[in-house]
């Protein structure tokens, strides 16, 4: 954290620091009436996110029976998202009550780099994820082999180190910039809407931006979308439907996150630049910012039957 401070301070002492030293976030401000609604709202979601994902990390940590590799990956994910929520929503609630909407520019690069880091690391915890599942069902026999203890250490280093590496060269890409403006169309330092702010021309920016985001959603999925491949013809193959059912159950929760969580980071982020309203827009960044962070416990929670018999498994034990 001290780093990321460190870092995101020498950004604005550079040769572009401009006299503009602090953002406003536009937020919600079309929206004014019915503004105390979508605190409550938000509000009620974000307890929901945040309780889902301790129970969920708590539970894998506490219950044997959830030490496994699959588990592993899902903890570390929950783990991620609740930083990843924590970044962004409570200064958000904060805005919708008639808080101050104002940022400092390194509290902006700040986020943003937070922001970044743990979008893209659950991405590719989603992919270390879709290859777990890809030995489970295609090599069953060298699992436990494979899906060591190093190896999946490995993948999950590997996933925060590319949010890293990805989250430094994009701040620091974007915070060179010199802004003119300071009103941020959005209702957090998302790196489209900061960057319209500059006073130069940004279509190396944005050209940079759109590469990045192809290397970290197109790449991932296309890993996950083989996986699923080999994962279904090797189902196919299997001779009772009640095995086939067995390990298609064992897949559906994880492609449920999936398709959405690429899904509404795809139209946010792969599309050209945005020909959408700025209502539009803040729609599908709640959607990835409120929606999809819900949605990782609660699939796992009502979708998963070792999650739920783990929860009662607790439940029963604290009562006895």
């Amino acid at each position: 954290l001290l780093l990321c401070f460190r870092f995101c301070d020498d950004l604005m002492k550079g040769e572009n620091y401009t006299i503009i030293t602090e953002f406003t976030f536009q937020g919600f401000s079309s929206f004014h009436e019915h503004q105390m609604t979508l605190f409550v709202v938000f509000l009620k979601l974000y307890i929901f996110t945040l309780a889902g994902n301790v129970i969920i990390v708590t539970i894998i940590r506490i219950d044997r029976h959830l030490h496994t590799p699959m588990y592993f990956f899902l903890s570390m994910l929950s783990t991620s998202e609740t930083v990843y929520t924590l970044v962004i929503l409570p200064r958000m609630l904060s805005s919708l009550v008639g808080m101050s909407q104002s940022i400092s520019l390194a509290g902006c690069a700040t986020q943003m780099f937070f922001f970044v880091t743990f979008g893209i690391t659950n991405c590719f915890l989603l992919t270390a994820m879709g290859y777990d599942r890809y030995v489970a069902i295609c090599n069953p026999l060298r699992y436990t082999i494979i899906m060591n203890k190093r190896v999946c250490f490995q993948l999950v280093g590997g996933a925060f180190s590319i949010g890293l590496i990805v989250a430094v060269t994009q701040v620091s890409a974007v915070f060179r910039l010199p802004f003119c403006a300071t009103k941020v169309a959005h209702f957090f330092c998302d790196i489209r809407p900061v960057m319209k702010l500059s006073c130069i021309d940004i279509t190396v920016n944005e050209i940079l931006t759109l590469i990045i985001s192809v290397l970290v959603l197109v790449v991932p999925m296309g890993l996950i979308f083989i996986s699923y491949v080999l994962i279904i013809s090797t189902i196919l193959k299997i001779a009772s439907a009640e095995g086939r059912k067995k390990a298609f159950a064992t897949c559906a929760s994880h492609l449920t996150v999936v398709i959405v969580h690429y899904g509404c980071a795809s139209i946010a982020y792969l599309k050209p630049k945005s020909e959408n309203t700025r209502d539009e827009d803040q729609l599908i960044s709640v959607t990835y910012t409120v929606i999809t962070p819900l949605l990782n416990p609660v699939v796992y929670t009502l979708r998963n039957k070792e999650v739920r018999d783990a929860l009662y498994r607790a439940i029963c034990r604290k009562h006895s």
